[in-house]
């Protein structure tokens, strides 16, 4: 990015704020974006707030443009409203005081490792995922990765099962994905296996009664 004066735009609306055992992905992986986009995190989901972090050279050029025209001129009719802002310090303070990042980095591979125990399963094709985020990639054919047809939902049968049995996740077509609290305890992360587990056979059954596999 620097050889051609790029400028690098990092989204971190899913993985800042602790998420993979970090603050922020860019600090994991040692990158270094221009941008930074940020959102939920910021307040825990608790008040509707995004930000924008932008490096100092960024910065640096904002005020000299604006020192020309005597304004900064961007901004968005609630930027900085005081209520959102208020939550997101208060937020950041209790990730700070119960050291949430610490939390996460312990706990993470007990999630990681207890899904990739699946990868074998009949209708896995993939396991990924890094601290507390996790994707099971359902397929038809798992030695060739064939996919399902789109319209036959398995991913959301599995989703559907999961919630039957007391665990609300998220299927992305026939991407199961795992994105717990940055709170949760073993026995939660135990739960979420053991459910995950359970649904999968339920979903392999589905499949073979549609003759989908």
């Amino acid at each position: 990015m620097k050889r051609y004066d790029v400028l690098f735009v990092v989204d971190e609306v899913i993985c800042g704020f602790g998420r993979l055992g970090a603050m922020f992905g860019s600090e994991l992986f040692g990158l270094k974006p221009d941008m930074m986009t940020c959102a939920k995190g910021l307040s825990s989901g608790y008040m509707p707030i995004s930000a924008v972090l932008i490096s100092e050279p960024i910065w640096q050029a904002c005020l000299t443009e604006s020192g020309k025209v005597g304004v900064f001129g961007h901004g968005f009719t609630y930027s900085g409203h005081p209520v959102a802002a208020a939550v997101a310090l208060e937020t950041l303070k209790i990730y700070d005081e119960m050291d949430i990042v610490s939390h996460v980095k312990t706990i993470a591979p007990r999630l990681q490792d207890g899904l990739r125990g699946f990868a074998d399963h009949l209708l896995v094709g993939e396991v990924r995922g890094l601290g507390l985020v996790a994707g099971l990639e359902l397929v038809r054919d798992t030695k060739t990765k064939e996919a399902f047809d789109s319209k036959a939902g398995v991913g959301l049968h599995m989703e559907r099962c999961c919630q039957e049995h007391g665990v609300i996740l998220r299927a992305l077509g026939d991407t199961l994905t795992v994105a717990p609290p940055l709170v949760i305890s073993e026995g939660e992360i135990d739960q979420i296996v053991g459910v995950v587990g359970a649904s999968l056979n339920e979903t392999l059954d589905y499949a073979r009664r549609e003759g989908l596999v």
